[in-house]
């Protein structure tokens, strides 16, 4: 699998994860100038913002040790245009990451999800 596949495949685990868990997909690969947001989902009464990191292996970190401090900029303020544009959205909104490492072929030997994982600055 080459970065573009790795990424596309974890964004699609990530989708499927969170909905076996109860979220609803409002919208996938939100972009704009500053940024890109993977997932945008509904939790109950929360917005929720989703950063997935999937890694074929862990020579150079994890997934999650991948997200750096630019990055978070770069979430909080592509999830704040996202907010900004749009009515009716929830009150309350987080930014989450779900980390995934692929085994073998195209199978995830884990998946975590880190809720409220990029806080406020």
């Amino acid at each position: 699998m080459d970065r573009k596949s790795t990424g596309e495949l974890g964004e699609k685990l990530a989708a499927e994860y969170l909905v076996r868990h109860g979220y609803a997909i409002i919208e996938t690969n939100y972009r704009t100038r500053g940024g890109e947001i993977d997932i945008v989902a509904k939790q109950g009464g929360c917005l929720v913002f989703v950063e997935v990191r999937a890694k074929r292996n862990t020579n150079f970190g994890t997934p999650e040790e991948s997200i750096t401090q630019t990055k978070m900029s770069k979430l909080r303020a592509t999830a704040e245009q996202y907010y900004q544009a749009r009515e009716n959205l929830p009150e309350a909104y987080r930014i989450d990451v779900i980390a995934i490492e692929f085994g073998r072929g195209a199978l995830p030997a884990r998946i975590e999800h880190y809720e409220n994982a990029v806080g406020a600055e």
